[in-house]
């Protein structure tokens, strides 16, 4: 657990991981502060992304899984180990999920563009 007074903490991969794991969409915030907060999320194979744009600039980190992301219009393939940046209020969504996907989702502070 959290100590929301903390200068620094730890996260390990796999504990992430489970907190996720099964057979439907799931997601863990497992930090959140005002200035970055962090999530893991996982989409089963065939699932559907129902994520809308953020009011945040986004990261992810891809941990497992294979699948595309669409962003705006433009289509990648994406798979572990890759990291991607999405503007704030940028249309964003995974698809063609062929792997269990699991990504890291790291939120800026809120973006008042």
């Amino acid at each position: 657990m959290s100590d929301d007074n903390a200068d620094w903490e730890v996260f390990r991969v796999p504990e992430l991981i489970d907190k996720v794991a099964g057979e439907q969409p799931r997601i863990h915030e497992f930090l959140n502060r005002p200035s970055m907060s962090g999530i893991v999320y996982h989409l089963p194979v065939g699932c559907r992304d129902l994520q809308a744009p953020h009011a945040e600039d986004e990261v992810y980190v891809v941990l497992q899984g294979r699948a595309r992301l669409r962003i705006g219009a433009v289509e990648h393939t994406i798979g572990p180990g890759d990291v991607l940046f999405v503007r704030a209020t940028t249309a964003h969504s995974f698809f063609d999920i062929e792997q269990d996907l699991t990504v890291l989702a790291f939120f800026g502070a809120r973006n008042l563009r």
